[in-house]
C-alpha cells in the first residue's frame, strides 16, 4: 500500500512538473503557429529566439534589475531582433515568393547564427538568474517549487490577454482575415503590414516570456532553444498548425506525457516522447487535433 501511495505521488510530481514546462512550450508555440499560420513561415529559428529572450533577460538581471522587470525588457529586445529579421530577411523572400524549401533553409541558418551569437557573448556555461532561493511549497504533500507556480500564472495571463486580443479587437480580427486568405485580405482593404508586424510583436513577447520562464525554472544555456524546438513543432502539428488555442492545449499534453515518462525512459529520451507524438498524429490526424485556423 505504502508503495502505490508512493508511485501515485510522484505520478502526480511529474504531472505538475509537466504543466510548468507545457506552460513554457505553449507560449512558445502560439507565436510559432501564428507565424505560420499567417506568414507561412516554418521558422526553425524559433527556439533560438526562446534562448534570446532568456539570455537578454540574464544581461538585464545581472545589472541588478528585478527578475520580472527584466523579462519585460528583454521581450523588448526579442521583439526587435524578429522584426530586424523580418526587415532583412522574410520581406525579401516574400517579395519574390520564395518557396517553403528555401524558408526553411535560411531560418536553420538564422538559428545557428543566433545560437553562435549567443555562445561568443555569453560563453557556452550554464548560467542563473541572480534571484532569491525560495523554499517549495508543500499542497497535499507534494512539493511544488514557488517559480513554478509564477510560471503557470503568468504563461495564464499571457494567453488570456492573446484571447481578448484576438477575439475582440480590430487587429485581432485582422490577422484571422489573413491568415484565412492574404489575397482576398489585401483587396479588402486590410493593412497586411500592420497585420505582419503585430505578428511578430505578439509572436516575440510570448517567446521572449516563455525563455525567461525555462531559465526561471532550469538554467540558462545556449542550447536550451534548440531543445525545445521539437516539442514546440509537435504543439502546432498536434493542436493543428495555425490554430493557437490548439496549440496551447497540445503543448500541455506534450509537457504532461515527456514528463511522465521519465520513470520508464530516462531524462535523455523524452524528447523522444514529442516526435513519437507529432509521429502518430501525421499518421493518423494530418491536420491535428483541432482545425488549423485562427
Amino acid at each position: 500500500m505504502d508503495i502505490q501511495i508512493a508511485q501515485l505521488m510522484q505520478f502526480s510530481q511529474l504531472i505538475i512538473n509537466g504543466i510548468a514546462v507545457g506552460s513554457i512550450i505553449a507560449l512558445a508555440a502560439v507565436g510559432l503557429t501564428l507565424t505560420y499560420g499567417i506568414l507561412r513561415l516554418s521558422n526553425f529559428a524559433h527556439g533560438d529566439f526562446l534562448t534570446l529572450g532568456a539570455y537578454l533577460t540574464l544581461l538585464v538581471n545581472t545589472l541588478g534589475v528585478n527578475i520580472w522587470l527584466s523579462m519585460i525588457l528583454a521581450t523588448v529586445g526579442t521583439v526587435a531582433a524578429m522584426l530586424l529579421s523580418e526587415k532583412l530577411l522574410w520581406s525579401k523572400m516574400r517579395s519574390i515568393r520564395a518557396n517553403s524549401t528555401t524558408l526553411i533553409i535560411i531560418s536553420i541558418g538564422l538559428a545557428l547564427f543566433l545560437r553562435n551569437g549567443i555562445i561568443f557573448i555569453w560563453g557556452g556555461k550554464n548560467q542563473n538568474y541572480n534571484v532569491p532561493v525560495t523554499s517549495a511549497l508543500d499542497i497535499f504533500g507534494l512539493k511544488v517549487p514557488q517559480n513554478q507556480l509564477f510560471v503557470l500564472g503568468l504563461a495564464v495571463v499571457a494567453i488570456l490577454g492573446l484571447h481578448y486580443l484576438l477575439q475582440n479587437t480590430k487587429i485581432g480580427k485582422a490577422m484571422r482575415a489573413v491568415a484565412d486568405d492574404l489575397d482576398l485580405a489585401r483587396v479588402s482593404g486590410i493593412n497586411v503590414d500592420q497585420v505582419i508586424f503585430w505578428t511578430w510583436l505578439i509572436a516575440g513577447t510570448l517567446t521572449s516570456l516563455g525563455g525567461s520562464m525555462y531559465g526561471l525554472i532550469t538554467a540558462v544555456r545556449p542550447n536550451m532553444g534548440w531543445f525545445l524546438i521539437l516539442p514546440l513543432f509537435a504543439s502546432v502539428i498536434l493542436g493543428g498548425i495555425g490554430n493557437p488555442y490548439g496549440a496551447i492545449a497540445a503543448a500541455f499534453i506534450i509537457g504532461i506525457a515527456q514528463e511522465v515518462s521519465t520513470p520508464w525512459l530516462g531524462s535523455q529520451y523524452k524528447q523522444g516522447i514529442a516526435l513519437l507524438i507529432m509521429i502518430l498524429v501525421l499518421l493518423i490526424r494530418p491536420k491535428g487535433l483541432f482545425k488549423g485556423t485562427i
